[in-house]
């Protein structure tokens, strides 16, 4: 069974940073494909980032530009770097863990494609 535990949700003002990290085993993070959702109350759970094993990467459009997903091999997470937040962006993010074959069949952003997911950690943005 495939373990992701998140880490590094916290409160922040508008327009702060936050590092989010998902620890995972080294099989996973090097030969699944992984990304982060994020789930507001009353609002359905939605794909904000995925990175596929190859490296590549894909946003949804409203965090490009603020939000980095990548992989850290050394100690085997995903890390989502999260700059210049905005109130929107407060949510519960998930990290989520896909047979690139499913995640590539259904899209990176799409939460179809993991069948693998954290606990979450939550991310709050209010002044």
């Amino acid at each position: 069974q495939v373990q992701l535990v998140e880490s590094g949700g916290d409160s922040v003002q508008p327009g702060g940073s936050l590092r989010l990290s998902c620890a995972a085993s080294r099989y996973i993070v090097s030969s699944y494909c992984l990304g982060w959702a994020r789930q507001a109350p009353g609002k359905e759970r939605e794909g904000v980032a995925g990175i596929d094993s190859d490296g590549t990467t894909d946003y949804r459009e409203y965090v490009k530009g603020r939000f980095t997903i990548s992989k850290d091999k050394t100690d085997n997470t995903l890390v989502l770097q999260m700059n210049s937040l905005k109130p929107e962006d407060s949510a519960m993010y998930y990290c989520a863990a896909g047979p690139c074959s499913e995640t590539r069949y259904w899209g990176p952003l799409s939460a179809k494609g993991y069948d693998s997911w954290g606990q979450g950690t939550q991310v709050t943005v209010s002044s």
